[in-house]
């Protein structure tokens, strides 16, 4: 790996007089036979059985080992991963739930000879990388050896026709890293070539790799046509706002004129969310709420009283738009506070995935329900160039080694962090591989403002690597 990193040096280190390396050097990289990357293994799917979730431990089932570097096929390419970052679908892979993934995996390999690669005794997980190509495969034409790359996690087929007017609606659309095998939690991964957009250039490798997966969901769920088609005005009440998906839909909603109510768990989150800009803040812990009286029973009295609490932050208005993925816990407050002819849009159920609410103030008051499922590779392109032009930051709040993986699993299992937890893969420090200096100086506040340590507050301005 030293000969691919020495390559970075030299293509982006211009100012020592060292000459830059090209697409050719980079193609001339002579490719390692193997690679570190964060595995489950499929022999120990069954190692939590009979243990509730939150028992479950990553820390256990995560392994940082050596893996043989896939074969490249048509329209894939082979990134050199510098930086990754951990999100919920690697905790579920990591306690296998809800199901095993191993189970995506020998669905997939089913699929054509090439797909084989993926049904493996072992998972390399990860959907969300900052890194540089190292090899294209047949008929890759836009990306070349030497090119710096986030990657979003859609990874598609395209030989249906149901998938070519929404990607994410093709029958063969899988989640990269998660449904896949050879994801980004690595020093190298296998993607397919339509899933590249370019680096923002004033962003660190651990930030550009941070927003991928949770900033083009966001988009999709908030954003898009295909999602909740968010307007200026709207009053959207965003749950665990400040966590990985919600600080991104925040900074949607003030950056599209709309009107952020966010529900937080404590006052240091609600701190967070006033940084970001928010002005309309629930404590739901400060507050007391319980919307569920027991395991089988809601308490509609306990939705009114939310519901009470967000006309008193919005003048009087229910809320236009409910950013929902909690799930279990909070659909039927979701639904019963959406204003008639509202919109709940809904991605993910952390709080567990059989939805529960009252018809009778969906069905009477026009209501309607979304689902929404990651982002299709325009609306990818569009989140991620926001980032690069600076309109939304990074939501990254510690950064953890690759051999720490299973620690910053389990720290998002415990909902122990803020914003992202970012991984280090080949970058051998953080803070290195900002190409645009004066960006990133004009938005230093906002690229650090979930940095938890003094230390990441004054984080250096980037190095090259």
């Amino acid at each position: 790996m030293k000969d691919i990193l020495d390559a970075i040096q030299s293509r982006t280190d211009t100012a020592s007089g060292s000459s830059a390396a090209t697409a050719a050097d980079f193609a001339a990289l002579a490719l390692p036979d193997s690679y570190r990357a964060v595995t489950v293994h499929k022999d120990e799917a069954e190692m939590f059985a009979g243990l509730e979730s939150r028992d479950k431990d990553p820390r256990k089932s995560l392994h940082v080992e050596d893996v043989p570097v896939p074969e490249l096929g048509p329209g894939e390419a082979l990134v050199a991963v510098m930086a990754s970052s951990v999100n919920y679908n690697s905790v579920w892979t990591s306690i296998f739930e809800p199901v095993s993934t191993f189970s995506f995996l020998e669905r997939y390999g089913r699929l054509s000879e090439l797909t084989k690669r993926h049904d493996l005794p072992y998972h390399a997980i990860g959907s969300d990388l900052a890194g540089v190509v190292l090899r294209t495969g047949p008929g890759v034409n836009a990306w070349q050896p030497g090119d710096e790359v986030v990657a979003h996690c859609l990874s598609v087929e395209l030989e249906s026709s149901d998938g070519h007017n929404d990607t994410m609606l093709d029958p063969e659309q899988r989640i990269w890293g998660f449904e896949t095998n050879f994801g980004g939690l690595a020093e190298i991964a296998l993607v397919k070539s339509n899933q590249l957009m370019p680096k923002p250039g004033h962003l660190s490798w651990e930030e550009a790799a941070a927003p991928g997966l949770v900033n083009s969901t966001a988009y999709r769920q908030l954003v898009s046509r295909n999602g909740a088609g968010m307007k200026q005005g709207d009053n959207v009440l965003i749950w665990g706002a400040s966590g990985g998906l919600g600080s991104y839909a925040t900074q949607f909603a003030l950056a599209g004129g709309a009107n952020p109510i966010c529900v937080v768990s404590s006052e240091q989150k609600a701190d967070i969310c006033r940084r970001m800009g928010a002005e309309a803040i629930i404590d739901r812990s400060a507050d007391g709420y319980r919307f569920w009286k027991d395991e089988h029973h809601q308490d509609p009295r306990e939705w009114k009283r939310f519901g009470k609490r967000i006309r008193e932050l919005t003048g009087g208005e229910d809320v236009d738009i409910v950013f929902e993925h909690p799930g279990r816990e909070t659909f039927g407050a979701s639904v019963y506070v959406t204003r008639k002819g509202g919109t709940i849009v809904t991605c993910a159920s952390t709080s567990g995935y059989t939805h529960e609410y009252d018809n009778r103030y969906l069905w009477m008051s026009l209501k309607r329900i979304i689902g929404s499922h990651f982002a299709n590779y325009r609306e990818a392109w569009e989140a991620n160039r926001l980032i690069a032009k600076g309109k939304i930051h990074p939501t990254l709040s510690k950064v953890y080694s690759l051999d720490d993986t299973g620690q910053a699993a389990y720290d998002v299992h415990r909902n122990l962090h803020q914003g992202k937890v970012g991984v280090l893969a080949l970058a051998p420090a953080e803070g290195l591989g900002v190409r645009d200096p004066e960006l990133r100086e004009k938005h230093i506040g906002s690229i650090n403002l979930f940095r938890d340590t003094p230390a990441a507050q004054t984080a250096p301005a980037g190095r090259n690597v």
